[in-house]
């Protein structure tokens, strides 16, 4: 189809051959679009489709109305006058941070646009300067092509004229408008406003009616921004709830800990206190009732997520304490297995990022991964407000789990 509309006649004018190469692109789109016509193609060639062979001949009265339809090519059928439908949105990405979504924004910026000429007001002329119906096509906005379609095929189809742009009249160029030159629009600088809602989502999108384009006779289309968010370095959201992850101490992890946790997508400092006595694990998920997204066009907001990861202490800690002192205080190490097994083979300690594993040939099943990894939603202790109690009320509405990278 592409090469068709580069051979068209009136696309190639000073090219005698066009008209010969958009025959043949006609004919072969033809017979490979039918199916009747490709399996007698496909079985006996050319010979079957002109009636030799064995196969059936065409009438030469039927027409090519398929040929590029829907490619944009051609006008309105009905010609000039007939009933146009508005343009379509043009639609323009726009990128948004989580705080955007978070907090609400507005955002001004100039936007340019094809306007109707106030000087000729769309008609293209100058003062009462009326256009001449077009020579070309003689005033009826397209113009017939006949094309053969195969030895015994004739087709014909309408073809916007190219002088007059499909309206069937052309302005002489001293009747045309000296501000827009005849072409009916200008270009419009205008300085638009888009109003970014709280608790607004990835795709959504704003709309603007009437700032699209204008053209005479065809209602301005409309502007459409589409929200595109742009991923966080410490939040991830999921629906109407926020994921992080939090680092605390080992003292922290085994003493409690009551401290500004995190900082929040509006600036504001988040204070949890952990209940006394409750020993924190690595990966315990806490939930922060009505600290996550809001909700769109609600006051109310969702429930903020917080994996706890435990930062254990460095080698150069270790070296400044009395470790015979703190080691009677610490739980007693592990001993062997009882019984012994039969055979005990010493292997090497080694370290490795098992993250790297999983970029390379590795045997495991996916499962191996996950449970070194725990998902959203894994239990915990009841005594503690977490995901034991609230895990299954946070899958239906959460939908995928999300990963997050640690605050």
């Amino acid at each position: 189809m592409k090469k068709a509309r580069e051979h068209h006649p009136d696309k190639n004018p000073n090219d005698p051959e066009a008209h010969e190469r958009f025959q043949e692109l006609a004919s072969a789109y033809e017979i490979l679009n039918d199916p009747q016509t490709r399996d007698i193609y496909d079985e006996r060639g050319m010979d079957g489709l002109s009636g030799r062979g064995g196969g059936p001949a065409f009438d030469p009265s039927d027409l090519f109305a398929q040929f590029f339809q829907g490619g944009g090519m051609f006008f309105d059928p009905a010609g000039p006058g007939a009933g146009k439908r508005g343009r379509g949105a043009e639609v323009i990405p726009h990128e948004v941070t989580l705080e955007d979504l978070y907090n609400g924004k507005s955002v001004k910026m100039n936007m340019e646009r094809e306007a109707l000429c106030g000087q000729c007001h769309g008609s293209g002329a100058k003062g009462n300067a009326k256009p001449k119906p077009c020579v070309n096509c003689e005033g009826k906005g397209f113009t017939i092509v006949h094309t053969q379609i195969s030895p015994s095929r004739m087709g014909s189809s309408r073809v916007m004229c190219s002088p007059c742009q499909g309206s069937g009249e052309k302005l002489k160029d001293k009747d045309r408008c000296k501000k827009c030159k005849g072409e009916k629009t200008v270009t419009e600088k205008k300085r638009q406003e888009i109003i970014i809602e709280k608790g607004m989502t990835n795709g959504q999108r704003i709309v603007l009616p009437g700032a699209g384009d204008e053209e005479p006779g065809i209602p301005a289309g409309d502007v459409v921004f589409v929200l595109k968010a742009t991923p966080h370095e410490s939040f991830e959201r999921s629906g109407n709830n926020l994921l992080t992850h939090v680092k605390i101490t080992l003292s922290e992890a085994l003493f409690g800990f009551s401290r500004i946790l995190l900082t929040h997508l509006d600036g504001r400092g988040i204070e949890v206190s952990s209940p006394p006595g409750k020993i924190l694990t690595p990966e315990d998920t806490i939930i922060l009732r009505g600290e996550g997204m809001p909700i769109y066009k609600q006051s109310d907001k969702g429930d903020l997520y917080v994996i706890l990861s435990i930062e254990m202490p460095d080698e150069q800690w270790l070296k400044t304490i009395d470790k015979k002192a703190l080691e009677p205080l610490l739980p007693p190490k592990r001993s062997n297995p009882e019984p012994l097994p039969e055979v005990v083979t010493e292997a090497e300690f080694e370290e490795i990022d098992i993250m790297d594993v999983r970029f390379r040939s590795f045997a495991a099943d996916q499962a191996f991964f996950d449970d070194l990894s725990p998902q959203f939603g894994g239990d915990e202790d009841e005594d503690w407000e977490d995901e034991d109690e609230e895990g299954d009320e946070y899958d239906e509405g959460m939908g995928p789990q999300p990963e997050c990278n640690p605050q």
